[in-house]
This record gives C-alpha cells, sequence and structure tokens, in this order.
C-alpha cells in the first residue's frame, strides 16, 4: 500500500512540471481580477469622499500630494501591467515545437511569471500607500477657516468673525479666540462676506 502510495505521488509530480505554467497563469488571472478591483474600489472611495479641494492646502503641501499620487498612479498602473504580464504572457511570443527548448521556455517562463507576480502585488500595494499617504496630508495640512467669515459693521467700529445666527438679539460671532460675541441688532449697519479676516478683526 505504502509502494502504491509512493508511486502516485511520484507521478503527481512528474505531472505538475507540465500543470505548473498553466496553474501560475491562473493564478495570475486571479491576482490581476482582485487588484483591478482593488484599484477601482480605492479611486471610488477617493471620488466620492475626502478634501480634494486642493487650493486650500499651503503649496508645499499641494506639491507633496501631487507627487505622491502621481507615483501612486504610476505604481498602480505598473502593477496591472505586470499581472497582466503574468497572466497573459508576451505578446508575439514565439510557440516552440522541439521538446526541449519547450521545457527550457516553460522553466523560465515560470520563473519571470512568479517574478511579476512578486512584483504586481508590491506595486500595488505600494500605490494604495501612497494614496493614502497623500490622503492624510491633505487632511492634516488643509485650511480649516471656518466657511462662513462675515465682517459686521457697527456704529462702533468692525468686528469679524464666524457667522453662527442672527435674531432679535442681535449677530452672533464667533471670533479669532472662539469666543461667542452678540453685536445688539440697533447697533449693526451691514453684514457682509469676508474669504479672511484681518488679525485685528
Amino acid at each position: 500500500m505504502s509502494d502504491r502510495s509512493d508511486r502516485r505521488w511520484a507521478q503527481l509530480a512528474r505531472e505538475l512540471e507540465f500543470a505548473q505554467l498553466p496553474e501560475l497563469r491562473r493564478q495570475a488571472e486571479g491576482w490581476r481580477t482582485g487588484l483591478t478591483g482593488l484599484t477601482a474600489l480605492l479611486a471610488v472611495l477617493v471620488t466620492l469622499k475626502g478634501r480634494d479641494d486642493l487650493t486650500r492646502l499651503p503649496s508645499a503641501a499641494q506639491q507633496a500630494v501631487g507627487v505622491l499620487l502621481g507615483l501612486a498612479f504610476l505604481l498602480l498602473l505598473l502593477g496591472s501591467v505586470l499581472a497582466v504580464r503574468a497572466a497573459h504572457g508576451v505578446p508575439g511570443a514565439r510557440v516552440l515545437l522541439a521538446g526541449q527548448a519547450l521545457r527550457d521556455w516553460s522553466r523560465r517562463e515560470v520563473d519571470r511569471v512568479s517574478g511579476a507576480l512578486r512584483y504586481a502585488a508590491v506595486c500595488c500595494l505600494a500605490g494604495v500607500a501612497l494614496v493614502a499617504a497623500a490622503v492624510m496630508v491633505a487632511w492634516l495640512t488643509t485650511d480649516t477657516a471656518p466657511d462662513h467669515l462675515v465682517r459686521v459693521v457697527t456704529t462702533s467700529g468692525e468686528r469679524c468673525g464666524e457667522f453662527l445666527g442672527s435674531g432679535p438679539d442681535g449677530v452672533v460671532l464667533r471670533t479669532d479666540g472662539g469666543r461667542r460675541a452678540v453685536l445688539p441688532a440697533r447697533t449693526v449697519t451691514s453684514v457682509s462676506p469676508v474669504p479672511a479676516c484681518d488679525s485685528g478683526g
């Protein structure tokens, strides 16, 4: 029984030599599909949600985010090309008819496919990491100034701050120090939106 089992395992090992390349191609096809799906999902998430107004970033942060996203795109593209290369081979490759030549080519192709798969995975993971780094840079360096800044002119001067609302009591602002200020309605002469408050506002 043991000898018969050993012979069967030896036969399977010999057959595996002929099935190794097609098996690697199937694995590469699965990797290609998975990596393409991951890249598409990442692109959709970045498009749907995130701080995409790069004009609010400082100049250095804008350049850093641009470089990170450019490198990420190149790595994701390279990873996808390597996965396709691993799954389908090189276009126009010659079909070898001699047995020994086919064996040598198959061994070399197995090595190339294995290497291409490894590099494809590394490129795609590095690309995803660079996109995440770009998003983090954008989140950490985006100017968090309030969007609803107004300048209120009163009979006693001007005040600038984040507009919180208005009512019978007057206009309510959050000033530079974070304090809440109520400007009486009878003293307010005009309210106008501004892009930013002066330091003395």
